[in-house]
């Protein structure tokens, strides 16, 4: 057991859509992420996907909806299969709540797909 300050992890790197892993629990991966400008249009087929905002505003854009978006504090779950693309139009900091070893675009390849996830320091 290890507690986790989620102001050092985040300031613990600087990357962009790239999330690092602070905690597991019965088979769920927290992951922080910092985000700023448009990730890419995709779906997970087998998991839902939860987005909290910790600092900034976050939109979750659909393309059968109207998107939604999140201030810091608030958050949103994507259903699995739901087709969608994160976008924040200045820097922000999020928490993402998925099954272990969920592929950060899903269905997607994209230059943004990460093989790995680090874990936060």
């Amino acid at each position: 057991m290890e507690k986790v300050n989620l102001g050092s992890a985040f300031e613990s790197f600087d990357e962009r859509w790239s999330p690092r892993v602070a905690a597991e629990l019965n088979g769920q991966a927290v992951k922080l992420a910092k985000v700023e400008g448009e990730f890419v249009w995709h779906s997970h087929e087998d998991a839902d996907e939860l987005f909290l905002v910790r600092s900034g505003e976050l939109r979750i854009e659909f393309r059968e909806r109207d998107p939604v978006t999140l201030a810091s504090g608030e958050l949103l779950v994507v259903p699995r299969g739901v087709e969608h693309r994160p976008v924040a139009d200045e820097s922000a900091e999020i928490l993402l709540f998925e099954p272990s070893g969920t592929t950060n675009t899903g269905d997607a390849d994209s230059e943004l797909t990460q093989t790995g996830t680090e874990r936060v320091e």
